[in-house]
């Protein structure tokens, strides 16, 4: 007699939610504006302009820019938007902040996306274990989102193994 698989996970009606779906697919490269400043501390406007019309812009090629200044400077709006001109058509887009603020900000942008009434009255199951390192805050935002829009059971975890979160 031939035993019969059965998923019961399948039939579980357990919905899988993977945060690293969301994680940005263009590669952030970080451009600082530390090394253009005038004894560490100030911008001139000339000197940068002439350097970011000089910069070869190709290696930002369907990329998205995450612009900051490493040190401390002050620096006026119009240092980010000169780098956000040059870019223009040639990245996919320039962003203030390191990496990891713009890694941050591009999670939040997709995550407001989300029609999350899809997952009313639903058994939900937040992925974890994962290679991208998904930031915290946003198993936070999307637990609330969650509850918000009615899911009847959150749980994070794998299928196999699983901590309950939410129960309605």
């Amino acid at each position: 007699m031939e035993a019969i698989i059965e998923n019961k996970v399948a039939k579980s009606g357990l919905i899988t939610f993977d945060l690293e779906a969301f994680y940005p697919k263009s590669e952030i490269v970080e451009l600082d504006i530390a090394p253009f400043l005038f004894q560490g501390l100030l911008l001139k406007e000339k000197e940068y302009r002439e350097y970011l019309s000089n910069l070869d812009w190709s290696v930002y090629s369907g990329k998205i820019i995450a612009v900051y200044c490493s040190t401390d400077a002050i620096l006026a709006p119009w240092s980010f938007m000169l780098v956000v001109q040059h870019a223009s058509g040639i990245a996919n887009r320039v962003l203030k902040g390191n990496k990891d603020v713009v890694r941050n900000v591009l999670y939040y942008e997709a995550l407001q996306q989300i029609d999350w009434t899809q997952y009313t009255e639903k058994r939900v199951l937040l992925k974890g274990c994962g290679d991208k390192g998904v930031s915290d805050e946003f198993y936070a935002y999307t637990t609330e989102k969650m509850i918000q829009a009615g899911v009847n059971r959150l749980m994070y975890g794998e299928a196999c193994s699983f901590v309950p979160v939410y129960r309605k």
